[in-house]
């Protein structure tokens, strides 16, 4: 018989776990304490449980496992990207990264990405499965307990899709906001997602205080299908329109990255048509040059390109700033690591 993932459980799930057993409400939040507060891995170290349940749960419950398969560590910035290991042997990266207020932590959802972003590494591999809210939640406790810092923002722009992951992330992002777990604040999460319409309208259900980030990287329809297939699904407009429709329900303002490719959006044209399409939105752009992937044959703009198209952004009133750099000498850009360990080949 296939063991529950106890660990993926939310609070409220659990208490109703723990009445089908005939439990009192109270296990459930003292076994939750222990996963996600303590986070123990082996019922045996719940010691204020009675040695009987610690057996039956055993028996019938399992804790996510999870180890470190590399580790690399920045020598310019401290930046440490860490690619990990599941229990069924498949891996994701984390990157962890030092700012003025904390360290913020990049985790990924799901193992591979089937959005086909021509300049991503993540989907070189295609998708593999989704990550159980156990497994992102030991992304974080696991780069905690290495690094020894307390991870103060969770940003959700690893490998994979979110929203593509949609109920095992809200589950993860319930538990991470617990008073009984980590009790981050929502306030201090970023979600990016490639564009995903219907889910970013079921997000917007939730009313979360969490940032929500759009991969756009395009300024038109041509150009953002040919780099990112999920256009062809939903263009622009209709992109466009459920974010304006998001900011109305939940008041939070949207941030849009935009990674510059030589000769492909990093032209004045290309800057002023996304000013247009960005008009009136109070958005926040966030440009990245590119990471170059030796699969795609991609450049990255050049630094006076940048500045030029952020020049542009700025005098047309919209606000852009340039992403902060860390990690290069250790090819902190997602996907690149989980490559080279498998060589490069398709699974």
């Amino acid at each position: 018989m296939e063991k529950v993932d106890i660990q993926s459980m939310t609070l409220p799930k659990l208490e109703d776990f723990c009445k089908q057993k005939g439990l009192p409400k109270f296990r459930a939040g003292q076994i939750f304490q222990w996963l996600h507060q303590k986070q123990v891995k082996s019922f045996d170290e719940m010691t204020n449980l009675p040695a009987e349940l610690r057996k039956n749960l055993s028996e019938n419950c399992q804790i996510s496992d999870i180890k470190i398969r590399r580790k690399l560590v920045s020598q310019m910035d401290g930046t440490i990207k860490y690619l990990y290991e599941f229990a069924d042997g498949q891996t994701v990266e984390s990157v962890l990264m030092q700012y003025q207020h904390g360290y913020s932590l990049c985790i990924s959802t799901q193992v591979g990405c089937r959005m086909g972003c021509r300049f991503c590494a993540s989907t070189l591999l295609g998708l593999e499965r989704s990550l159980t809210p156990a497994e992102m939640l030991d992304e974080i406790y696991m780069a905690g307990k290495d690094s020894g810092q307390k991870i103060s923002s969770v940003v959700l722009m690893g490998i994979g899709e979110p929203l593509d992951n949609f109920d095992h992330v809200m589950d993860f992002l319930d538990i991470l906001s617990s008073p009984q777990g980590l009790n981050l604040s929502l306030r201090h999460v970023s979600l990016s997602t490639c564009g995903l319409v219907d889910g970013i309208y079921r997000l917007m259900e939730k009313k979360l205080q969490l940032t929500l980030s759009i991969s756009l990287h395009a300024p038109n329809d041509e150009i953002r299908s040919r780099t990112m297939p999920v256009n062809n699904k939903y263009p622009m407009d209709e992109l466009l329109s459920a974010c304006r429709e998001y900011f109305r329900q939940t008041g939070r303002r949207i941030s849009f990255e935009y990674a510059l490719i030589e000769g492909v959006n990093d032209t004045p044209s290309c800057a002023q048509q996304l000013c247009r399409k960005l008009e009136g939105m109070g958005a926040h752009v966030n440009l990245i040059p590119v990471n170059p992937v030796k699969e795609r044959g991609y450049q990255r703009s050049s630094r006076e390109r940048v500045r030029q198209f952020q020049k542009i952004l700025e005098q047309n009133h919209v606000n852009a700033t340039v992403r902060r750099e860390l990690g290069s000498d250790i090819n902190a850009a997602c996907g690149q690591l989980r490559r080279d360990d498998k060589g490069g080949k398709s699974c």
